[in-house]
Formats: structure tokens, C-alpha cells, sequence
């Protein structure tokens, strides 16, 4: 199976900017009401900023010059109302943008996290778990400044833009000409630095990930780490995928900050041309000293908002590619789903049939796992599955349950095809546990009631003590209000296991699903676990998949599964008898 490690950069398809900026701006429109407010007080405050600089032309030209003292204060007081209006809309739209921002955040990490719980086995299989969490959370994070900012400044500012360069064209075209000469450069340097810091950007995104994987997994196994000194050695790794990450930011970053300088540079080109073509060549006697004063500032007014523009253009570039990513995993299918017109598994006996079924892995089709299997398991029987390592006896029940999809053949449980019923229904009921004995942060009746949180207190003690566990969870200090961290540090990896078959017990499944299930327990916990189970296994189907022969003497039937298949079935004795591939595998458990 192909597996992503931390430090391979993870294989990503180039998408339009165009579409992706679209499908982000998407999830924007679930808030017109909240929008239009926006877009009202951005009118407002636009529209006031635009005419500011004509109160400053009025005052010096008709005021100043014909010592209208009273007027000048009439202006000015009018000057200050609007001024006043403008700071008031600018702090509502930022706050309600604020708003709109964050909710759209929120959907998109809902949606995110919504979809990778529909994806397979395999796709979790195939990648660390650390670049899965850098997407939901780094990800989604980054595009905060870029979601608030084409609202409250994008729109705004372009708007601003377009208006000074209007009225400076109305007022005086010669001056606006020469003041806004310089634009077509500034456009294709802009143009020259996105489509290279656009490529560095999604380099630097990718390294982010590399690293935020290696932590992820280096701190969870911490104690594999400290257990064989191998501190040194991590630490190296990490010094590697650090550098690495930093040098990606800094080749970024270096374009990025092109963007400033080119901006200045021409803003300044702008100025001197105005004022070279508007005193040397239409001489200063032309031009009111009111005029030119307003024309200044509407040449900071326009090129402050080209400064702005291309600040948002450089986080347009750097962020882009976190939505890219985003949107990466949400175009990931799902391969499990339900089929169309899939009905509910009613309440099952639980009998299961194998019909001629044939399985590969997604990364390697040609390579069966299993080809032509069939069996069928009645009612509450219990199947022991054995076997040498990786002949596919988990791939059989990771297939009962539909984690996997086959490739031929059917698979029935009470007749019912497993596809043409819902996964939920079909899930619901099945208690699956594996040797991973994964225990939640939480109490410990939170974790033994995690499938089934509506159990009573009584279900969830009889289930305790049905395997043995009752009596250790009693002896702590709050029972089962104990609080418990996901690595279960103050309990022995057999009670984390007990607590974990406790867990699938309360679910009170009708087919009961046990991979190694008491690899982790000492053989005189096992012995407890097996007498406290026996009355659960009646009337239920199971199947247990188990390291120790000697556990799975008692069970109804036996199938040793290799080459690609079930090669001997039956009982123990029967199997014995037969001095056959099972036999070899007993006889060599025992001589361990």
C-alpha cells in the first residue's frame, strides 16, 4: 500500500485560481443579509472618503481666499459630521465582517471534518495523521485574513480606486494622465511576482505539513522515543524538517516582499510626474493651489488603495494555496458510501455468508488479498479466524463490517447484501474491537458508554463486569467518574483493554468482532476475560481473530486462512485429526 510518509510532500493537482477563489467566496452568500448591511455602510463610508478631499479644495479656494471665516466653520462642522459617520461605518463593517468571517470558518472546518469521517480506511492508511490535522486546523486558520479583507478592504478599496481615478480624469485629465502613468507597470510587475510566489506558497504549505506530521507522531510515541534514547536522533529529524520549512518560507516570503517596494516606487514616479507636468508644463498660474492640494490627496487616496490592493493580492497568493488544500481533501470521494436507495438493516439473527468474494487494496489491485472466498456462519456461532501474519484474516472481518469494499463477489449478513443496506444500520449492530485498546480523554463511563451513550448505569456495570472489569474500576478513587487521558497513562495496558471490551460489550451487537482482542492482557487476565464473555458469546455470532491458539479451542468452527483463502475448516478436534496446516500452527504455538 502507497503511503505518504512525513517527510514526502504530499501529490496535489493544480486547480484554476479562478474556480477555487469561487467555491471559497461560495460559502460567503449563506450571509446576503448580513452582506448587504456590508455592502450599505461600505456605500456610505466610501462615498465619504471620496469627497473629503473636495471640502479641503472648497475651504482653500472659495473660503481661505475670499476670507469667508464664517463659511470655513460652517464647512468645517459639516466636515466633522461626516467624519465622525465614516469612522462609525467603518468600525460596524469590520465588526459585522468579523462575524460573517468567522461563521464561514467555522462551515468550512464543519465541512472538512464532516467529510474525512465519510472517507475509507484507506485513505487514513495512506497519509499521517499529522497532515490531515494541519489541512482542518492550519489550513482553515489561514484564510481569516483573507476572508474579512476582500470584504472590508478589496471591495472598498478597488471602489476607492476606481472613483479618485474618475475624478481626478473629470477634474483635470492632463493631471490625472500624468499622476496615474505609472499604472500598467505596477500591474505587470504584480502579475510577474503572484505566479512564482503562488508556486512557493504551496511549497512552504507543503512543508508546514511535513513537519506538523513529525510532531504529531513524535509525540505519540514519546515512549518509544525515550524508551530507546532515540531523543538525538528525533531531535535531528526535527532540526531537518524545521530548516526545511523555514528556507520554503523565506524563498516565499522574499517575492512576497516585492510587492511593497513596487508599489512605493511608482506611487513616488506618480507624484513627481504631477507635479512636474502640473507646474514645468501647464505652469503654476493654471492650477489653483486648492486644485493641487486636492489632487495630492487623492493621489495618496489612490495609491494607499493600490498599496492595500496589492498587500491583499500578496495574502491572496500566500493563502491561496491553504484553500487549494482545503478544497483537495473535500474533492477526495468517498469510496464506502451507501448505495442509492440503500434500506435499513432491520434488527439481525446474525448469520453471514461469504458468496465467491475476491479483495485488493485501492494502491495495488492487482494483488489479491483474498480471491474466491465463500463460507457461511449460522446464527450464534463463534469463528476463530488463524493463521500466518498477513493471509488476510483481519481483512475478513474488516470486510464484514464494511470498512473495505470488495472487488467480486457478495457478502450477506441475514440475507441482506451489506451494500444494499445502510453502513450506519449495518454498523450499529456490530461490535468491533481490535488490539488497538484507543481510550478517549474523558471518564471512564464516558469511554465504556462511547457507542452507546443512552445506556443506563446498570448496562453499563453489567457489561464492566462481564469481562472483569468492575472490580479494578471500584478500587480507584471515583470508580467510573474516573477521569482518564487518551493514553491511559494511570492504568496497566490490561485494564485499558478490559475497558475497551467493555466498551464494545455495552453495545449489546449481535455480531461480535474480536482482532487479537487479549494480545495485550497476561494470560491470567485473558482466563477472567474468557469465563466473564462466555454468556455474551450465546446466541451471538462471532468472530475471533487470535495470536494464541490455545484461546480458540472452544470454538464452533475454526478457519485457517492462507494463500489468499480458507484453507482448512472445522473444529479443533476436527482440525487436529486431520494433522493438516492447522495442526502445524497448534503444535508450534505450543513449543513456544
Amino acid at each position: 500500500m502507497s503511503v505518504n510518509s512525513i517527510r514526502e510532500d504530499e501529490r496535489q493537482e493544480e486547480v484554476s485560481k479562478k474556480q477555487t477563489l469561487l467555491r471559497l467566496y461560495r460559502y460567503m452568500l449563506s450571509y446576503r443579509k448580513e452582506l448587504a448591511w456590508v455592502a450599505l455602510l461600505l456605500a456610505v463610508t466610501v462615498g465619504i472618503s471620496l469627497i473629503s478631499p473636495l471640502f479641503i479644495e472648497r475651504a482653500i479656494d472659495v473660503h481661505v481666499a475670499n476670507r469667508d471665516w464664517k463659511g470655513l466653520l460652517s464647512l468645517g462642522a459639516v466636515a466633522l459630521v461626516f467624519y465622525l459617520a465614516l469612522l462609525a461605518g467603518t468600525r460596524a463593517r469590520t465588526l459585522v465582517m468579523a462575524k460573517i468571517t468567522n461563521q464561514v470558518l467555522l462551515k468550512i472546518r464543519e465541512d472538512l471534518y464532516s467529510h474525512i469521517q465519510t472517507l475509507s480506511f484507506h485513505f487514513f492508511d495512506s497519509r499521517p495523521t499529522g497532515k490531515i490535522l494541519a489541512r482542518v486546523i492550519g489550513d482553515v486558520n489561514s484564510l481569516k485574513e483573507m476572508l474579512t479583507d476582500s470584504v472590508t478592504q478589496l471591495v472598498p478599496e478597488f471602489i476607492t480606486v476606481v472613483g479618485v481615478a474618475v475624478i481626478m480624469a473629470v477634474k483635470n485629465p492632463i493631471l490625472a494622465l500624468s499622476a496615474l502613468i505609472t499604472v500598467p507597470i505596477l500591474t505587470g510587475g504584480l502579475f510577474f511576482i503572484q505566479v512564482t510566489a503562488h508556486k512557493r506558497w504551496q511549497i512552504f504549505r507543503k512543508k508546514s505539513s511535513n513537519l506538523n506530521a513529525f510532531i504529531h507522531e513524535d509525540m505519540a510515541g514519546i515512549r518509544m522515543i525515550q524508551g530507546f534514547a532515540a531523543e538525538e536522533e528525533s531531535q535531528e529529524d526535527f532540526y531537518m524538517l524545521a530548516d526545511e520549512q523555514r528556507n520554503a518560507f523565506i524563498r516565499a516570503v522574499r517575492l512576497a516582499d516585492c510587492f511593497g517596494p513596487l508599489v512605493d516606487i511608482n506611487w513616488g514616479l506618480g507624484g513627481f510626474l504631477l507635479y512636474f507636468i502640473g507646474i514645468r508644463l501647464l505652469g503654476a498660474d493654471q492650477v489653483g493651489v486648492g486644485t493641487f492640494l486636492a489632487f495630492s490627496t487623492y493621489l495618496s487616496m489612490f495609491w494607499n488603495p493600490i498599496r492595500n490592493l496589492a498587500n491583499f493580492y500578496n495574502k491572496l497568493v500566500t493563502n491561496l494555496s491553504a484553500a487549494e488544500r482545503i478544497f483537495d481533501i473535500l474533492d477526495t470521494p468517498a469510496e464506502i458510501v451507501d448505495r442509492e436507495g440503500a434500506k435499513e438493516l432491520p434488527p439481525i439473527r446474525g448469520e453471514v455468508r461469504f458468496d465467491h468474494v475476491t479483495f485488493a487494496y485501492e494502491d495495488e489491485p492487482e494483488r489479491n488479498v483474498l480471491e474466491d472466498v465463500s463460507f457461511l456462519v449460522k446464527p450464534g456461532q463463534t469463528i476463530a479466524l488463524v493463521g500466518p501474519t498477513g493471509a488476510g484474516k483481519t481483512t475478513i472481518v474488516n470486510l464484514i463490517s464494511r470498512f473495505y469494499d470488495i472487488k467480486q463477489g457478495n457478502i450477506f449478513v441475514d440475507g441482506y447484501e451489506i451494500r444494499d443496506v445502510t453502513m450506519k444500520s449495518l454498523r450499529r449492530q456490530m461490535g468491533v474491537m481490535t488490539q488497538d485498546n484507543f481510550l478517549f480523554t474523558g471518564t471512564i463511563r464516558d469511554n465504556i458508554c462511547y457507542g452507546k451513550p443512552d445506556a443506563s448505569r446498570e448496562e453499563m456495570t453489567a457489561a464492566a463486569k462481564a469481562v472483569n472489569a468492575h472490580d479494578f474500576i471500584m478500587k480507584l478513587e471515583k470508580g467510573y467518574d474516573t477521569w482518564i487521558s487518551e493514553r491511559g497513562s494511570q492504568l496497566s495496558i490490561g485494564q485499558r483493554q478490559l475497558l475497551a471490551f467493555a466498551r464494545t460489550m455495552v453495545s449489546d451487537p449481535r455480531i461480535l468482532i474480536l482482532d487479537e482482542a487479549t494480545s495485550s492482557i497476561d494470560t491470567h487476565t485473558e482466563l477472567l476475560v474468557q469465563e466473564g464473555i462466555l454468556h455474551l458469546l450465546e446466541n451471538r455470532t462471532s468472530f475471533v481473530v487470535a495470536h494464541r491458539l490455545s484461546t480458540i479451542r472452544s470454538a464452533d468452527r475454526i478457519f485457517v486462512i492462507d494463500r489468499k483463502g480458507i484453507v482448512e475448516d472445522g473444529s479443533h478436534e476436527e482440525l487436529m485429526a486431520r494433522r493438516g496446516a492447522y495442526y502445524e500452527l497448534y503444535r508450534a504455538s505450543l513449543e513456544q
